[in-house]
């Protein structure tokens, strides 16, 4: 990071003698007598200031300008460039988000996938320093993003995602083996899987549990959430006369959840509007906090060159205008 700051800051109140230097000036201006007298300005109506004595207004002015310009060079400004040096204890995180039908429900504002999109988007940006990766699943799963430490291009891939990319279900086991895959020869000191579902294990190869005893073999923390208000929510359905939503009962099977969590050292949340998801990130976020070491080192970079040059060139300027085109005019 750069900033101008001055070396001898004390000079700067000498700037505090430019109005009075503008002052002086019209003062003298006004009471400058006439060097020859007429009986009435008659003759000269109309007729105006010449460029030529207009100009002599321009002396002045760059000489002020050039006042001004030396105070600010004998106040020793200078760029300082802070540099920072930053290393961490090192957390790889995969992000396995459901993107079922049952997402598009309407118990989250503006529905549940888009809540968990928004949430997830301020927890990459609020880890800048840990590499992440994005994992999502309905019917399959696939990789979105590997663990990436370009967090610009993780969030882009995160908001590409929606409902349909690929075939409806709940394969949660196969989501989490699939995060599993891409994080397991991972060299961090923390591996943490965030596993966020709305529903009940329905497809899939691998069972929950399962990918949960491969998870704890390779140290992987899970983090388990569940997604959807108490009760009943509206649920999208397809019908003749194009999409409509229906009140259905909420069906997440909180007991897999819990015991997939427990199994790894993790921990299960309920997240039941946009609020409570909102406190299941900022806590999982206060539980894999990664330790900093920032160490900062100082560049200063003098900058009164350029400016004390060009004061000067404003000076001869002034000087030779002076005694040449407007010598008649001082």
């Amino acid at each position: 990071m750069s900033a101008i700051k001055f070396g001898e800051p004390q000079y700067l109140y000498l700037l505090l003698l430019i109005p009075a230097m503008v002052a002086f000036y019209v003062i003298k201006q006004h009471k400058t007598s006439a060097a020859i007298r007429v009986p009435g300005l008659q003759p000269f109506a109309g007729t105006g200031n010449s460029f030529r004595n207009l100009m002599r207004h321009l002396l002045f002015a760059m000489r002020v300008v050039a006042a001004g310009i030396l105070v600010i060079v004998l106040a020793r400004p200078h760029a300082t460039n802070v540099l920072q040096d930053v290393s961490t204890e090192g957390i790889d995180i995969m992000l396995t988000i459901d993107i079922s039908g049952s997402m598009l429900a309407r118990d989250f504002k503006p529905d549940r996938l888009e809540a968990s999109k928004n949430v997830a988007t301020e927890f990459i940006s609020g880890r800048p320093y840990d590499r992440m990766g994005l994992v999502v699943f309905s019917g399959e799963s696939f990789t979105q993003c590997p663990l990436t430490t370009d967090h610009a291009v993780l969030i882009n891939l995160l908001r590409e995602i929606q409902s349909g990319m690929i075939e409806d279900g709940t394969a949660i086991g196969m989501g989490l083996a699939t995060a599993i895959n891409r994080i397991k020869d991972s060299e961090a000191k923390s591996k943490v899987i965030i596993l966020l579902t709305d529903g009940v294990n329905n497809r899939g190869e691998i069972a929950p549990l399962t990918a949960a005893g491969i998870a704890q073999t390779f140290g992987i923390r899970v983090y388990t959430v569940g997604v959807g208000s108490q009760g009943t929510a509206p649920y999208p359905v397809q019908t003749p006369f194009g999409i409509r939503y229906q009140n259905m009962p909420v069906e997440i099977d909180e007991v897999i959840l819990k015991e997939v969590a427990d199994a790894t050292g993790g921990r299960y949340f309920r997240a039941t509007d946009n609020d409570k998801l909102k406190q299941v990130y900022a806590e999982i976020d206060q539980l894999e906090k990664s330790v900093i070491d920032v160490r900062q080192y100082t560049r200063k970079e003098e900058k009164y060159l350029l400016p004390a040059l060009f004061a000067f060139a404003l000076i001869g300027l002034e000087m030779m205008m002076r005694n040449t085109v407007l010598r008649n005019l001082t």
